[in-house]
Protein backbone atom coordinates (compact mmCIF):
# COMPACT_ATOMS: atom_id res chain seq x y z
CA UNK A 1 0.00 0.00 0.00
CA UNK A 2 2.91 2.36 1.06
CA UNK A 3 4.49 1.66 -2.07
CA UNK A 4 1.50 2.74 -4.31
CA UNK A 5 0.69 5.98 -2.23
CA UNK A 6 4.25 7.07 -3.18
CA UNK A 7 3.82 6.15 -7.06
CA UNK A 8 0.95 7.81 -6.90
CA UNK A 9 2.53 11.25 -5.27
CA UNK A 10 5.14 11.09 -7.50
CA UNK A 11 3.13 10.49 -10.39
CA UNK A 12 1.62 14.13 -9.35
CA UNK A 13 5.00 15.83 -8.23
CA UNK A 14 5.77 14.86 -12.24
CA UNK A 15 2.97 16.56 -13.46
CA UNK A 16 4.28 19.96 -13.78
CA UNK A 17 7.11 18.40 -16.37
CA UNK A 18 5.35 16.06 -18.49
CA UNK A 19 2.75 19.37 -18.95
CA UNK A 20 6.31 21.55 -19.38
CA UNK A 21 7.43 18.74 -22.01
CA UNK A 22 4.12 18.00 -24.12
CA UNK A 23 4.70 19.27 -27.69
CA UNK A 24 8.34 20.24 -27.18
CA UNK A 25 11.13 19.09 -29.71
CA UNK A 26 14.20 17.27 -28.27
CA UNK A 27 16.96 15.98 -29.81
CA UNK A 28 18.71 12.61 -27.69
CA UNK A 29 21.82 11.75 -28.90
CA UNK A 30 23.87 8.64 -27.86
CA UNK A 31 26.29 6.51 -28.96
CA UNK A 32 26.78 2.91 -30.17
CA UNK A 33 28.56 2.37 -26.64
CA UNK A 34 24.84 2.93 -24.98
CA UNK A 35 23.29 0.67 -27.71
CA UNK A 36 25.71 -2.17 -26.78
CA UNK A 37 24.83 -1.67 -22.77
CA UNK A 38 22.68 -4.01 -20.99
CA UNK A 39 20.42 -1.08 -19.78
CA UNK A 40 19.60 0.09 -23.89
CA UNK A 41 16.38 -1.69 -23.53
CA UNK A 42 15.47 0.69 -20.58
CA UNK A 43 16.48 3.65 -22.56
CA UNK A 44 14.38 2.45 -25.42
CA UNK A 45 11.19 2.28 -22.92
CA UNK A 46 12.08 5.42 -21.98
CA UNK A 47 11.65 6.74 -25.82
CA UNK A 48 8.16 5.29 -25.98
CA UNK A 49 7.59 6.78 -22.90
CA UNK A 50 8.49 10.34 -24.11
CA UNK A 51 6.86 9.76 -27.29
CA UNK A 52 3.31 9.09 -25.87
CA UNK A 53 3.80 11.84 -23.51
CA UNK A 54 3.42 14.06 -26.55
CA UNK A 55 7.21 15.16 -26.43
CA UNK A 56 8.55 14.94 -30.23
CA UNK A 57 11.36 13.10 -30.75
CA UNK A 58 14.48 13.26 -33.10
CA UNK A 59 16.70 10.29 -32.19
CA UNK A 60 20.82 10.03 -33.67
CA UNK A 61 22.62 7.39 -32.67
CA UNK A 62 26.39 6.75 -32.95
CA UNK A 63 28.03 3.85 -34.73
CA UNK A 64 32.00 3.92 -33.36
CA UNK A 65 32.66 0.75 -31.44
CA UNK A 66 30.47 -1.28 -34.01
CA UNK A 67 32.80 0.35 -37.11
CA UNK A 68 35.66 -0.39 -35.47
CA UNK A 69 34.17 -4.23 -35.11
CA UNK A 70 33.30 -4.34 -39.13
CA UNK A 71 37.03 -2.77 -39.73
CA UNK A 72 39.07 -5.14 -37.65
CA UNK A 73 36.85 -8.36 -39.31
CA UNK A 74 37.56 -7.07 -42.63
CA UNK A 75 40.97 -6.06 -41.63
CA UNK A 76 41.33 -2.90 -42.42
CA UNK A 77 43.59 -0.49 -41.18
CA UNK A 78 42.45 2.25 -39.04
CA UNK A 79 43.65 5.40 -40.49
CA UNK A 80 43.23 8.37 -37.74
CA UNK A 81 44.39 11.52 -38.30
CA UNK A 82 44.09 14.70 -35.90
CA UNK A 83 41.85 12.78 -33.68
CA UNK A 84 39.73 12.21 -36.99
CA UNK A 85 39.22 8.81 -38.95
CA UNK A 86 40.29 8.62 -42.58
CA UNK A 87 37.43 7.23 -44.56
CA UNK A 88 38.41 5.47 -47.38
CA UNK A 89 36.55 3.48 -49.21
CA UNK A 90 37.05 0.46 -47.68
CA UNK A 91 36.31 1.88 -44.35
CA UNK A 92 32.95 3.31 -45.86
CA UNK A 93 31.58 0.14 -46.90
CA UNK A 94 32.26 -0.81 -42.85
CA UNK A 95 30.85 2.61 -41.98
CA UNK A 96 27.36 1.58 -43.66
CA UNK A 97 27.47 -1.77 -42.27
CA UNK A 98 27.58 -0.68 -39.22
CA UNK A 99 25.38 2.45 -39.36
CA UNK A 100 22.54 0.35 -41.45
CA UNK A 101 22.55 -2.61 -38.37
CA UNK A 102 22.49 -0.24 -35.87
CA UNK A 103 19.53 1.69 -37.56
CA UNK A 104 17.78 -1.90 -38.18
CA UNK A 105 18.17 -2.49 -34.51
CA UNK A 106 16.80 0.78 -33.32
CA UNK A 107 13.79 0.38 -35.41
CA UNK A 108 13.12 -2.97 -34.49
CA UNK A 109 13.35 -2.60 -30.59
CA UNK A 110 11.33 0.66 -30.95
CA UNK A 111 8.44 -1.60 -32.91
CA UNK A 112 8.44 -3.88 -29.80
CA UNK A 113 4.71 -4.14 -28.59
CA UNK A 114 4.21 -7.58 -27.17
CA UNK A 115 1.49 -7.85 -24.00
CA UNK A 116 3.14 -7.19 -20.63
CA UNK A 117 6.13 -5.35 -21.88
CA UNK A 118 6.58 -0.93 -21.49
CA UNK A 119 5.89 -1.39 -25.44
CA UNK A 120 2.43 -2.54 -25.65
CA UNK A 121 0.27 -0.57 -27.32
CA UNK A 122 3.07 2.28 -28.17
CA UNK A 123 2.96 1.41 -31.87
CA UNK A 124 5.53 3.77 -32.73
CA UNK A 125 6.14 5.41 -36.37
CA UNK A 126 9.91 5.62 -36.96
CA UNK A 127 10.76 8.17 -40.21
CA UNK A 128 13.94 7.71 -41.41
CA UNK A 129 15.63 9.25 -44.72
CA UNK A 130 18.16 11.78 -46.06
CA UNK A 131 17.55 14.47 -43.90
CA UNK A 132 21.46 15.19 -43.05
CA UNK A 133 22.95 16.92 -46.30
CA UNK A 134 26.35 16.46 -46.11
CA UNK A 135 29.73 17.70 -47.88
CA UNK A 136 33.39 16.42 -47.42
CA UNK A 137 35.89 17.63 -44.91
CA UNK A 138 38.23 17.51 -47.69
CA UNK A 139 41.85 18.10 -47.77
CA UNK A 140 43.30 19.49 -44.26
CA UNK A 141 47.11 20.04 -43.77
CA UNK A 142 47.41 18.09 -46.10
CA UNK A 143 45.82 14.93 -45.59
CA UNK A 144 42.73 14.16 -47.68
CA UNK A 145 39.79 12.77 -45.06
CA UNK A 146 37.67 11.34 -48.52
CA UNK A 147 34.73 10.07 -47.39
CA UNK A 148 34.40 11.40 -43.96
CA UNK A 149 32.44 14.71 -43.80
CA UNK A 150 30.76 17.56 -41.98
CA UNK A 151 26.90 18.74 -42.18
CA UNK A 152 26.16 20.73 -44.45
CA UNK A 153 22.50 21.54 -43.72
CA UNK A 154 19.71 19.46 -42.21
CA UNK A 155 16.11 19.18 -44.12
CA UNK A 156 14.19 20.78 -40.83
CA UNK A 157 10.95 21.18 -42.65
CA UNK A 158 11.08 17.09 -43.74
CA UNK A 159 12.15 15.95 -39.80
CA UNK A 160 9.41 18.29 -38.88
CA UNK A 161 6.32 17.18 -41.14
CA UNK A 162 7.63 13.81 -39.88
CA UNK A 163 7.34 15.04 -36.25
CA UNK A 164 4.08 16.72 -37.07
CA UNK A 165 2.66 13.03 -38.15
CA UNK A 166 3.70 11.92 -34.66
CA UNK A 167 6.85 9.88 -35.77
CA UNK A 168 9.67 9.37 -34.14
CA UNK A 169 12.95 10.73 -36.43
CA UNK A 170 15.74 8.18 -36.34
CA UNK A 171 19.25 9.91 -37.86
CA UNK A 172 22.23 8.02 -38.75
CA UNK A 173 25.81 9.55 -38.48
CA UNK A 174 26.03 9.59 -42.46
CA UNK A 175 25.07 11.74 -44.63
CA UNK A 176 24.48 12.52 -48.43
CA UNK A 177 25.46 14.98 -51.13
CA UNK A 178 23.83 16.53 -53.98
CA UNK A 179 26.01 14.16 -56.20
CA UNK A 180 24.81 11.16 -54.25
CA UNK A 181 27.78 10.64 -52.42
CA UNK A 182 27.87 9.38 -49.19
CA UNK A 183 29.67 10.52 -45.97
CA UNK A 184 30.89 9.44 -42.54
CA UNK A 185 29.91 12.19 -39.76
CA UNK A 186 30.56 12.59 -36.20
CA UNK A 187 27.41 11.55 -34.26
CA UNK A 188 28.08 14.99 -32.06
CA UNK A 189 28.18 17.27 -35.22
CA UNK A 190 24.82 15.98 -36.52
CA UNK A 191 22.96 15.86 -33.16
CA UNK A 192 23.75 19.55 -32.92
CA UNK A 193 23.31 20.81 -36.53
CA UNK A 194 20.11 18.74 -36.13
CA UNK A 195 19.12 20.57 -32.61
CA UNK A 196 19.92 24.02 -34.02
CA UNK A 197 18.18 23.72 -37.30
CA UNK A 198 14.80 22.45 -35.58
CA UNK A 199 15.35 25.47 -32.76
CA UNK A 200 14.93 22.30 -30.27
CA UNK A 201 13.42 22.63 -27.07
CA UNK A 202 16.46 20.21 -25.48
CA UNK A 203 19.24 18.76 -26.74
CA UNK A 204 19.95 15.30 -24.66
CA UNK A 205 23.18 13.24 -24.48
CA UNK A 206 23.48 10.14 -22.51
CA UNK A 207 27.13 9.67 -21.72
CA UNK A 208 29.12 6.84 -19.80
CA UNK A 209 29.37 9.43 -17.39
CA UNK A 210 26.46 10.38 -14.47
CA UNK A 211 26.81 13.67 -16.63
CA UNK A 212 29.00 16.51 -16.94
CA UNK A 213 32.01 16.29 -14.34
CA UNK A 214 34.28 19.21 -13.19
CA UNK A 215 37.91 18.54 -13.13
CA UNK A 216 38.29 17.27 -10.28
CA UNK A 217 35.41 14.09 -11.15
CA UNK A 218 32.82 15.58 -9.30
CA UNK A 219 29.31 15.26 -10.64
CA UNK A 220 27.86 19.15 -11.92
CA UNK A 221 24.45 19.51 -11.60
CA UNK A 222 23.83 22.79 -13.32
CA UNK A 223 25.73 24.78 -14.94
CA UNK A 224 25.86 27.43 -17.98
CA UNK A 225 27.60 27.52 -21.53
CA UNK A 226 30.18 29.83 -20.30
CA UNK A 227 31.03 26.91 -17.54
CA UNK A 228 31.35 24.04 -20.19
CA UNK A 229 33.65 26.45 -22.13
CA UNK A 230 35.91 26.25 -18.95
CA UNK A 231 36.01 22.29 -18.95
CA UNK A 232 37.24 21.67 -22.58
CA UNK A 233 40.73 20.77 -22.16
CA UNK A 234 43.51 19.52 -24.56
CA UNK A 235 44.16 16.77 -22.71
CA UNK A 236 40.63 15.02 -22.73
CA UNK A 237 39.69 12.37 -25.15
CA UNK A 238 38.78 13.54 -28.50
CA UNK A 239 34.86 12.05 -28.13
CA UNK A 240 34.54 14.11 -24.71
CA UNK A 241 35.55 17.65 -26.70
CA UNK A 242 32.97 16.56 -29.40
CA UNK A 243 30.66 16.17 -26.63
CA UNK A 244 31.58 19.44 -25.21
CA UNK A 245 31.66 21.18 -28.25
CA UNK A 246 28.45 20.23 -29.21
CA UNK A 247 26.79 21.51 -26.08
CA UNK A 248 28.55 24.39 -26.45
CA UNK A 249 27.43 25.10 -29.80
CA UNK A 250 23.49 24.24 -29.38
CA UNK A 251 23.48 26.60 -26.71
CA UNK A 252 25.37 29.58 -28.30
CA UNK A 253 22.71 28.60 -31.43
CA UNK A 254 19.37 29.16 -29.71
CA UNK A 255 18.96 25.61 -27.95
CA UNK A 256 17.85 26.50 -24.62
CA UNK A 257 18.24 23.59 -22.44
CA UNK A 258 20.69 21.13 -22.86
CA UNK A 259 21.29 17.80 -20.85
CA UNK A 260 23.67 15.18 -20.30
CA UNK A 261 22.83 12.28 -18.31
CA UNK A 262 23.96 8.38 -18.13
CA UNK A 263 23.15 5.37 -20.87
CA UNK A 264 24.16 3.19 -17.53
CA UNK A 265 21.01 4.22 -15.34
CA UNK A 266 17.50 2.68 -16.02
CA UNK A 267 16.59 5.89 -14.26
CA UNK A 268 18.17 8.68 -15.16
CA UNK A 269 16.99 9.82 -18.45
CA UNK A 270 12.93 9.99 -16.86
CA UNK A 271 14.36 11.44 -13.30
CA UNK A 272 16.30 14.42 -15.40
CA UNK A 273 13.17 15.48 -17.10
CA UNK A 274 10.52 14.72 -14.43
CA UNK A 275 11.65 15.35 -10.92
CA UNK A 276 12.83 18.77 -9.32
CA UNK A 277 16.29 17.39 -8.98
CA UNK A 278 17.25 15.65 -11.56
CA UNK A 279 20.10 13.22 -12.55
CA UNK A 280 22.29 14.27 -14.24
CA UNK A 281 23.84 17.72 -15.96
CA UNK A 282 21.43 20.39 -16.84
CA UNK A 283 23.33 23.33 -19.57
CA UNK A 284 21.61 26.38 -19.97
CA UNK A 285 21.93 28.65 -22.81
CA UNK A 286 23.71 31.95 -22.03
CA UNK A 287 21.79 35.03 -22.23
CA UNK A 288 23.25 38.52 -23.25
CA UNK A 289 21.65 39.51 -20.00
CA UNK A 290 23.77 38.63 -17.21
CA UNK A 291 23.23 37.08 -13.46
CA UNK A 292 25.58 37.95 -11.24
CA UNK A 293 26.44 38.99 -7.33
CA UNK A 294 26.03 41.94 -6.71
CA UNK A 295 29.22 44.64 -5.87
CA UNK A 296 29.59 47.48 -4.13
CA UNK A 297 29.76 49.39 -7.76
CA UNK A 298 25.98 47.87 -8.00
CA UNK A 299 24.34 50.18 -4.81
CA UNK A 300 23.06 52.91 -6.89
CA UNK A 301 21.40 50.51 -9.21
CA UNK A 302 19.57 48.60 -7.22
CA UNK A 303 18.26 51.65 -5.17
CA UNK A 304 16.73 52.93 -8.10
CA UNK A 305 15.09 50.26 -8.74
CA UNK A 306 13.68 49.51 -5.46
CA UNK A 307 12.72 53.30 -4.84
CA UNK A 308 9.52 53.00 -6.69
CA UNK A 309 8.45 49.45 -4.75
CA UNK A 310 9.08 51.14 -1.61
CA UNK A 311 7.21 54.39 -2.34
CA UNK A 312 4.40 52.03 -3.11
CA UNK A 313 5.01 50.56 0.13
CA UNK A 314 5.20 46.94 -1.27
CA UNK A 315 8.96 46.81 -0.31
CA UNK A 316 10.32 47.77 2.83
CA UNK A 317 12.46 50.68 2.94
CA UNK A 318 16.47 49.96 2.81
CA UNK A 319 18.98 52.92 3.50
CA UNK A 320 22.11 53.21 1.52
CA UNK A 321 24.19 52.22 4.51
CA UNK A 322 22.13 49.00 5.01
CA UNK A 323 22.26 48.39 1.55
CA UNK A 324 26.11 48.67 1.14
CA UNK A 325 26.60 46.15 4.41
CA UNK A 326 24.40 43.78 2.61
CA UNK A 327 25.35 43.92 -0.98
CA UNK A 328 27.04 40.58 -1.21
CA UNK A 329 23.45 39.16 0.03
CA UNK A 330 22.25 40.54 -3.30
CA UNK A 331 22.05 38.83 -7.04
CA UNK A 332 21.63 41.31 -9.57
CA UNK A 333 20.23 40.76 -13.37
CA UNK A 334 22.58 43.55 -15.76
CA UNK A 335 21.93 43.99 -19.28
CA UNK A 336 24.78 46.05 -20.69
CA UNK A 337 25.94 47.47 -17.63
CA UNK A 338 22.32 48.49 -16.54
CA UNK A 339 20.66 46.30 -13.33
CA UNK A 340 17.06 45.44 -15.05
CA UNK A 341 16.31 43.14 -11.91
CA UNK A 342 17.68 42.17 -8.09
CA UNK A 343 16.57 40.04 -5.16
CA UNK A 344 18.51 39.34 -1.83
CA UNK A 345 19.12 36.09 -0.03
CA UNK A 346 19.54 35.96 3.67
CA UNK A 347 20.12 32.42 4.91
CA UNK A 348 18.53 30.95 8.15
CA UNK A 349 21.23 28.18 8.99
CA UNK A 350 19.61 27.27 12.30
CA UNK A 351 16.40 26.46 10.42
CA UNK A 352 18.28 25.37 6.72
CA UNK A 353 16.46 28.06 5.54
CA UNK A 354 16.78 31.26 3.51
CA UNK A 355 14.58 34.02 2.95
CA UNK A 356 14.23 35.79 -0.59
CA UNK A 357 13.49 39.44 -0.44
CA UNK A 358 13.87 42.56 -2.58
CA UNK A 359 12.62 41.21 -5.83
CA UNK A 360 12.50 44.30 -8.10
CA UNK A 361 12.51 44.12 -11.74
CA UNK A 362 12.30 47.32 -14.02
CA UNK A 363 9.01 47.91 -15.37
CA UNK A 364 10.06 48.11 -19.36
CA UNK A 365 11.74 44.15 -18.42
CA UNK A 366 8.60 42.37 -16.49
CA UNK A 367 8.09 39.79 -19.60
CA UNK A 368 10.75 37.36 -20.19
CA UNK A 369 11.04 35.02 -17.45
CA UNK A 370 13.73 37.00 -15.60
CA UNK A 371 11.56 36.89 -12.31
CA UNK A 372 11.66 32.97 -12.88
CA UNK A 373 15.56 33.45 -13.82
CA UNK A 374 16.58 34.89 -10.82
CA UNK A 375 14.88 32.24 -8.02
CA UNK A 376 16.74 29.82 -9.77
CA UNK A 377 19.64 31.07 -9.38
CA UNK A 378 18.90 32.21 -6.21
CA UNK A 379 17.65 28.39 -4.99
CA UNK A 380 21.78 27.28 -6.23
CA UNK A 381 22.84 29.56 -4.25
CA UNK A 382 20.69 28.59 -1.00
CA UNK A 383 21.77 25.01 -2.08
CA UNK A 384 25.34 25.75 -1.95
CA UNK A 385 24.83 26.72 1.34
CA UNK A 386 23.22 23.45 2.34
CA UNK A 387 19.82 25.02 2.62
CA UNK A 388 16.96 22.73 2.08
CA UNK A 389 14.04 25.47 2.09
CA UNK A 390 13.47 29.44 0.85
CA UNK A 391 10.35 31.67 1.93
CA UNK A 392 8.97 35.06 1.57
CA UNK A 393 6.74 37.46 3.34
CA UNK A 394 4.99 39.31 0.53
CA UNK A 395 1.84 41.83 0.89
CA UNK A 396 0.98 41.96 -2.93
CA UNK A 397 3.35 39.36 -4.96
CA UNK A 398 1.74 36.05 -3.31
CA UNK A 399 0.38 34.95 -6.38
CA UNK A 400 3.80 35.29 -8.84
CA UNK A 401 5.29 33.48 -6.00
CA UNK A 402 3.01 30.48 -6.03
CA UNK A 403 3.55 30.66 -9.71
CA UNK A 404 7.43 29.58 -8.67
CA UNK A 405 6.43 26.69 -6.74
CA UNK A 406 6.19 28.66 -3.47
CA UNK A 407 3.31 27.65 -0.79
CA UNK A 408 1.49 29.42 1.47
CA UNK A 409 2.07 28.58 5.26
CA UNK A 410 1.08 30.35 8.61
CA UNK A 411 3.76 32.54 10.28
CA UNK A 412 4.91 30.05 12.52
CA UNK A 413 6.49 27.61 10.11
CA UNK A 414 8.65 30.50 10.07
CA UNK A 415 12.38 30.29 11.61
CA UNK A 416 12.17 31.05 14.90
CA UNK A 417 14.27 34.36 14.31
CA UNK A 418 12.44 35.67 11.43
CA UNK A 419 8.82 35.02 13.56
CA UNK A 420 10.28 37.22 16.29
CA UNK A 421 11.02 39.81 13.28
CA UNK A 422 7.52 39.54 11.79
CA UNK A 423 5.78 43.04 11.42
CA UNK A 424 2.19 42.00 12.40
CA UNK A 425 1.53 45.89 10.94
CA UNK A 426 2.46 44.62 6.97
CA UNK A 427 0.17 41.54 7.77
CA UNK A 428 2.67 39.92 5.13
CA UNK A 429 1.96 36.79 3.80
CA UNK A 430 4.33 33.90 4.29
CA UNK A 431 5.17 31.27 1.46
CA UNK A 432 7.95 28.68 1.34
CA UNK A 433 8.81 26.07 -0.98
CA UNK A 434 11.30 23.00 -0.69
CA UNK A 435 14.70 23.00 -2.95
Amino acid sequence: MNNNINNVKWFRSAAPYINAHRGKTVVLMFGGEAVSHANFANIIHDISLLRSLGVKLVVVHGARPQIEERMIQRNIENNIENNIRVTDAETLVAVKDATGSLRLHIEALLSTGVVNSPMHGSQIRVSTGNFVIAKPMGVREGIDYKYTGTVRRIDSDGINMQLDYGSIVLLSPIGYSPTGEVFNLALEDVAAQTAIALQADKLITLTEDDGLLDKSGKLIRSCSVRTVKTLLDEKDGHVRQLLLRAIIQSGENGVERCHCVSYQSDSALLQELFTRDGAGTLIAKDHKEQISIATIDDVGGILDLLAPLEAEGVLVKRSRELLEVEIERFTVLKKEDVIIACAALYPYPEANSGEIACVAIHPDYRKGNRGGRLMDELAKEAKLQDLDSLFVLTTVSGHWFQEQGFIEQPIAKLPAGKQKMYNYQRKSKVFIKDI
